[in-house]
């Protein structure tokens, strides 16, 4: 279940990326705000999907309460999802695959 979590948390980080690196600039800087629906709707389901990935994989593989809020957290900061990535990472391989 961790597994699936980096993969969301991965998508999640690169629509961030895609949005604020690509969209937004090409909205602002070339006048051209063509791709902002589509990455902005991406990215909102991609959130969605993080948070429920949480929510759904998260509980019982050992998370204490400040990592809950730490991997929280990092979906509301650009890059925060790939920084969070060695928290989860290590959480995956100190349990034993099922």
């Amino acid at each position: 279940m961790l597994r699936i979590f980096r993969i969301i948390a991965l998508v999640e980080g690169v629509t961030t990326i895609a949005l604020f690196l690509v969209a937004m600039p090409l909205k602002y800087w070339a006048g051209n705000p063509m791709l902002v629906p589509p990455v902005g709707m991406t990215h909102g389901v991609a959130w969605l999907a993080y948070l429920a990935a949480m929510i759904a994989c998260l509980p019982g593989k050992g998370f204490s309460g400040w990592e809950w809020a730490r991997t929280f957290i990092a979906a509301l900061f650009p890059f925060g999802t790939f920084l969070n990535d060695p928290l989860i990472r290590g959480k995956q391989t100190a349990r034993p695959v099922v």
